[in-house]
């Protein structure tokens, strides 16, 4: 099926459902929009994680592309009238400190961070042959890096500036990288100073396309902190062989977003929906913090939660020990799960499976 057929299917359903919530006593009979609702309520019930992440999706970038008003206001309560967003909004990332419901404070605290680990790395390439290969990125340079991570931060700010309503690819924008490699890390220092300055300013709240579950602008710190973290990793394994220990607090937020965003990414969903290891328990359990992460595999994709109860209380299927930066070093296969850091114990074939299905 085509994204065009999907999303025309998706805005018609929302529309419907819209117009039967909102029609009065005398257009349409109570009775029968309640059963209208409920019969449609219990069709999307019967649908996997996956797939019910793609069709919330799906309705919020319809919803966004109406102009601001009630029949807006009304297409976003679609994916909450029948729970769709249930398990991405209201259960798994409840305990997260730079969650879905940031608040001003945490946002810009978080603004900061990305503040902070962009000018490490700048630290880290400035003066750097840019030719030096990056083995954790096969085929690129420490330049490629640069320019990557500085598109990054151009793509961002313009989103959080100027909050389309509809996908906006990097290579659309203006990015101006200069001719000469070595010049890249003031290139990026710049770039990231405008992408802070402006998610500063923005309203965290603010609609906004995202490719993740919150079409918010609070979404794109916490994409661009990621992003920054790992590369900056990239880049010291790069030059010294090994990435300085990461902060726990901002490992745990970092691999929390690459959780919750796995599952709208097509090439990550797709492979993990076909994995067949319905009720699979993988554990991610943090040694410097003491965090653990339960993943359960299942229902056309997986869900997680922070904490070690998932699953039903079940023994995890398998589990991986490491200092919080590392278990998400593991997830963007920066480190290899044979690596001396890691303890394993249980079924390591569904850790192995896990990584060959969600590479990024």
């Amino acid at each position: 099926m085509s994204d065009a057929l999907l999303h025309a299917l998706a805005e018609a359903l929302a529309g419907l459902v819209t117009a039967v919530e909102t029609s009065d006593e005398d257009t349409l009979d109570p009775d029968t929009a309640a059963r209208w609702l409920e019969d449609t309520g219990h069709a999307l019930s019967g649908l996997g994680h996956a797939d019910r992440r793609t069709l919330d999706g799906l309705f919020r970038a319809g919803a966004l592309r109406e102009p601001p008003g009630p029949r807006r206001d009304g297409l976003l309560r679609v994916s909450t009238r029948f729970r769709l967003d249930a398990d991405a909004r209201d259960g798994l990332l409840k305990p997260v400190g730079h969650g879905l419901r940031l608040d001003e404070d945490a946002h810009l605290a978080l603004v900061e961070t990305v503040a902070e680990r962009a000018g490490w790395y700048v630290d880290t390439v400035r003066g750097a042959d840019p030719a030096t290969p990056v083995p954790t990125c096969p085929g690129w340079t420490l330049g490629d890096l640069t320019r990557h991570l500085g598109t990054v931060h151009v793509w961002a700010e313009h989103l959080v500036t100027a909050r389309p309503a509809t996908r906006v690819r990097a290579g659309d924008l203006p990015l101006d990288p200069p001719v000469e490699p070595s010049s890249y890390p003031g290139w990026f220092a710049a770039r990231a100073e405008g992408f802070t300055a402006a998610a500063r300013a923005a309203d965290p709240t603010a609609p906004v396309w995202s490719p993740g579950a919150d079409p918010s602008v609070r979404h794109y710190p916490r994409h661009v902190l990621a992003e920054t973290v790992v590369h900056l990793a990239d880049a010291e394994i790069a030059l010294t062989g090994a990435a300085r220990p990461l902060d726990p607090g901002t490992a745990a937020d970092a691999l929390e977003h690459f959780l919750t965003t796995a599952p709208y990414i097509p090439w990550i969903a797709e492979p993990l929906a076909h994995l067949d290891r319905d009720g699979a328990v993988l554990r991610l359990a943090a040694r410097d913090s003491g965090a653990v992460w339960t993943l359960v595999l299942g229902g056309g994709g997986f869900t997680w939660s922070r904490g070690g109860t998932g699953g039903g209380g079940a023994e995890p299927t398998a589990s991986v020990t490491a200092d919080a930066g590392e278990l998400l070093l593991l997830l963007h296969r920066r480190y290899a799960p044979d690596d001396p850091r890691f303890t394993h114990t249980g079924d390591r074939d569904l850790l192995d499976d896990w990584l060959a299905a969600s590479a990024l």
